[in-house]
């Protein structure tokens, strides 16, 4: 009976839960317009283990979003997670943040066959992935402009950040099943971190990454005159 501490951090959600055997155990989370991770996650921890009367020296393993979402967010949320497993030396568990977040719409009874998680990606592009009804990803990470064309291109179940703000464009589609209100939620890890930890398919601390969805737009800085 594994004891798993997530935390997932990709979005404007900062969310932690411990859980034992899929049971959960305890929770926090906190979502925000301000960037109150880093400040939050933390305490989050350390509530979550007080709650659960137990030590981060009990843990057998951690779970942690790796995006797709914010850069800063997916940065923290990671760092955080591989220096808890070095130190306490422990295996690491990177899960997909639309993983997460589909599990979530699961959960609620989700209906329709393609599944499409999306992540803000700012004005009116997001990080999306297409999984099927049993939750499988049926293609790759992509970012994407929403536009007419694609809400009008076939029968899709849409939600997450992403999508609760492209409400009118969802508006009048009957093709459309928006899910309002999806979050991916730590509690939603469990099921895939369990998986991963019976079948001993951990990640590698030192080359783990984020999965930003796209290359970081650097610009160099205009030399002065």
């Amino acid at each position: 009976m594994p004891l798993i501490l997530a935390i997932e951090t990709a979005t404007k959600l900062c969310s932690v839960a411990l859980a034992r055997d899929g049971a959960v155990l305890a929770m926090r989370e906190e979502e925000s317009d301000h960037h109150i991770h880093a400040e939050r996650i933390n305490v989050f921890i350390a509530q979550v283990m007080e709650e659960a009367g137990t030590t981060l020296g009990a843990l057998d393993a951690i779970a942690v979003g790796i995006g797709p979402g914010s850069f800063t967010g997916s940065r923290i949320g990671l760092s955080c997670a591989k220096g808890l497993c070095y130190a306490l030396d422990m295996p690491l568990i990177g899960l997909s943040t639309l993983g997460t977040l589909t599990q979530v719409a699961r959960n609620a009874n989700a209906g329709g066959k393609r599944l499409w998680p999306m992540i803000d990606a700012r004005r009116m592009e997001v990080y999306t992935q297409p999984y099927d009804a049993d939750g499988r990803s049926t293609g790759p990470v992509i970012p994407l402009i929403l536009d007419e064309a694609w809400a009008d291109a076939q029968e899709r179940t849409v939600f997450g950040d992403g999508a609760d703000k492209a409400v009118a464009l969802w508006a009048g589609r009957s093709g459309i099943n928006f899910l309002p209100g999806v979050r991916p939620h730590a509690t939603a890890m469990f099921a895939e971190a369990e998986w991963r930890f019976a079948a001993g398919r951990f990640d590698d601390l030192a080359y783990l990454v984020p999965e930003y969805g796209k290359a970081a737009n650097v610009t160099q800085p205009k030399k002065r005159a």
